[in-house]
C-alpha cells in the first residue's frame, strides 16, 4: 500500500504540551479526518508535516520524502490551507493567484477559472471585502489550482456559520470527487469530518485514541438499551466501553459489536430493548471518556 503520509513514533513537547508516540498512515488517494478538541495537537501534527517544526523523535514521511530534510521537494506536492493563514486584505484574489502561479510552475489557470465558478468567487474582489466563508474558499482555490497530490486542511471550517460551513464542505467534496487526491482534514466538528472522510483518527491530549476507516467505526459501535438487575459480570464484558444505569434501565455502549454479544448479555440476565448504531460524535466522546478513565 502506497502512503501519502507516514508518522512513526512521532513526539513533540513544548509549552506544557506533549505529542506522544504518534503512529499514523494515510493511504494514497484517501481522505482522513483528524478529530480532536482544541488543544488536542492537530495543528502540531500539521506543522510537523509541513516541516514548520521539527519533532523531538520519530520518523515523518510526506509524499515519499523524509521530513524535515525533504520539505522543499515535499511542498511541491502539498496544498495547505489553515484557518490561521492570512491573505493581503488590500490585494485582489487575482493578485494572490498570480503570486502563487509565479512560485509554482504547475499552476493550472483553466482549472483555477473552473474553481472560481464552482466557489462563486470573483477574481477582481479585494480580500478585505470577502466573508469568512469566501476567504476559506479562496484559500482552497489557491491550494487546489496546482493539482497537489496531498491536501492538508487544518480546521478550514472553524468560525463558519452553518450555511457557510455547508457550502465549504460541499465545495471540498465536489472537488475531491473529481480528483484522486490524498487529504488530511482536521476539525473538532465530527459531522464535518464524517461528511467527507474515508478514514477517521481521534486525537486527544497529544495521543491517538483510535484510527479506523469510517465504515468500520460506524459499524463496530452500538448503543444497547437493556432492562434487568445489575451484576458485576456485565462490566467485565470485553466489548464494554460505557455503562449508564437508571434504576432497572441500563445503557451500554460497546465497540467491536457482534451478534453474539446480545446473547451473552441475555445470559447475564438482561432483557435487550434496543440496539442502535452510534454517530461519529457519540463514538468520539465515548472513546475520549474511556481513554481518560484508563
Amino acid at each position: 500500500m502506497t502512503t501519502a503520509i507516514t508518522l512513526a513514533g512521532v513526539r513533540k513537547e513544548y509549552g506544557g504540551f506533549a505529542l506522544q508516540d504518534i503512529d499514523l498512515e494515510l493511504p494514497a488517494g484517501q481522505v482522513m479526518g483528524l478529530v480532536g478538541v482544541n488543544g488536542a495537537g492537530k495543528s502540531t501534527i500539521f506543522r510537523i508535516l509541513m516541516g514548520l517544526i521539527k519533532p523531538d523523535g520519530g520518523q515523518v514521511e510526506v509524499c515519499g520524502y523524509r521530513m524535515p530534510q525533504g520539505q522543499v521537494a515535499a511542498k511541491r506536492e502539498i496544498g495547505y490551507a489553515s484557518d490561521d493563514m492570512r491573505l493581503y486584505k488590500g490585494k485582489s484574489l487575482r493578485w494572490h493567484m498570480d503570486l502563487v502561479r509565479s512560485v509554482y510552475l504547475d499552476w493550472n489557470e483553466p482549472y483555477a477559472a473552473q474553481l472560481l465558478k464552482r466557489f462563486d468567487l470573483r477574481a477582481d474582489q479585494a480580500m478585505g471585502g470577502l466573508s469568512h466563508g469566501q476567504r476559506v474558499k479562496a484559500l482552497l482555490l489557491l491550494s487546489l489550482a496546482r493539482h497537489p497530490k496531498l491536501l492538508l486542511l487544518d480546521e478550514p471550517t472553524t468560525g463558519l456559520d452553518p450555511v457557510a460551513r455547508g457550502e465549504v464542505l460541499e465545495a471540498i467534496a465536489e472537488v475531491l470527487g473529481d480528483e484522486n487526491r490524498s487529504v488530511l482534514f482536521s476539525s473538532h466538528n465530527t459531522r464535518d469530518v464524517e461528511q467527507i472522510s474515508d478514514y477517521i483518527a481521534f486525537l486527544h491530549r497529544g495521543r491517538l485514541v483510535a484510527v479506523k476507516d469510517k465504515e468500520s467505526f460506524l459499524e463496530s459501535w452500538r448503543r444497547i438499551l437493556c432492562q434487568g438487575e445489575w451484576r458485576d459480570e456485565i462490566a467485565a464484558v470485553p466489548e464494554m466501553v460505557s455503562v449508564r444505569r437508571n434504576g432497572s434501565v441500563i445503557e451500554l455502549k460497546v465497540r467491536s459489536f457482534h451478534p453474539g454479544l446480545t446473547a451473552r448479555l441475555q445470559q447475564l440476565g438482561l432483557a435487550i430493548s434496543a440496539v442502535d448504531r452510534m454517530d461519529l460524535e457519540d463514538i468520539f466522546v465515548t472513546s475520549i471518556a474511556a481513554g481518560e478513565r484508563q
